[in-house]
């Protein structure tokens, strides 16, 4: 299959900091750069966490209108557990560590599910040292789905059929339709197997919005022995 990788969508002009780096000159590079978060790195490059929009918050949410200093000072040490970060100054208290990572030979399919998986707008791109060589955000990733259709459809003929399935061709029975990155695929394959895992590779195809498959078969080689027929299996139920 064909999967895009991290090299190919990141930015490798990456605004950072150090550890000493003060809260307001943090605060200067994320609104002069336009960006919600910046790696922290020491000398070497390495990275050590990353400073976000809501690690700087913090501090703004300790304080709240109307509280006076003795109310304030009770919260603090009776009602709730002190945040660190609120009495941060420089970049070391304040970065969450240590930093989510990806490297530039990931796909893009992975860098995604970290981003919504850790719930964070972007991640820095780093080699097998661990030193910063980029950064991707969401913006990056999302890239992918502004592929042209004929280079969606071009990936899902050879790496569905011809390497998925171990076709030489495209059959003359099958046709391949891509249109806004939605893939129709409709004709007959030999096995039912062969349907299910054509429209399983399709999905994974970088660009791909959604399948659409149709395709009926000549035989049943999974053992249920149903009739040959047609079938929209992207709304089939998952087997029982």
């Amino acid at each position: 299959m064909s999967h895009r990788k991290i090299s190919s969508v990141m930015s490798t002009d990456v605004a950072t900091v150090r550890e000493g780096t003060p809260f307001k000159d943090i605060v200067r590079v994320l609104e002069q750069r336009d960006i919600s978060a910046v790696p922290v790195v020491d000398a070497t490059t390495h990275v050590l966490g990353v400073v976000s929009e809501a690690d700087l918050l913090v501090r703004q949410g300790e304080g709240e209108p109307g509280q006076t200093p003795e109310r304030k000072w009770w919260r603090r040490h009776h009602e709730t557990p002190r945040d660190p970060r609120a009495e941060g100054t420089a970049a070391a208290a304040l970065m969450t560590k240590p930093a989510i990572t990806v490297t530039a030979d990931a796909t893009i399919a992975h860098a995604a599910r970290e981003i919504t998986k850790h719930n964070v707008k972007r991640l820095p791109v780093v080699d097998d040292d661990g030193r910063l060589v980029g950064i991707v955000s969401r913006k990056d990733l999302l890239t992918v789905f502004l592929r042209k259709d004929e280079d969606i459809r071009d990936d899902i003929i050879r790496d569905v059929f011809q390497i998925g399935l171990g076709m030489r061709t495209l059959p003359d029975t099958v046709r391949v339709g891509v249109h806004d990155g939605q893939v129709t695929l409709d004709g007959r394959l030999e096995l039912k197997s062969q349907v299910s895992l054509a429209e399983q590779l399709a999905r994974h195809t970088d660009g791909v919005v959604k399948v659409i498959a149709t395709m009926t078969f000549h035989q049943d080689d999974t053992g249920r022995h149903t009739p040959s027929m047609g079938v929209d299996i992207t709304h089939e139920p998952p087997p029982g």
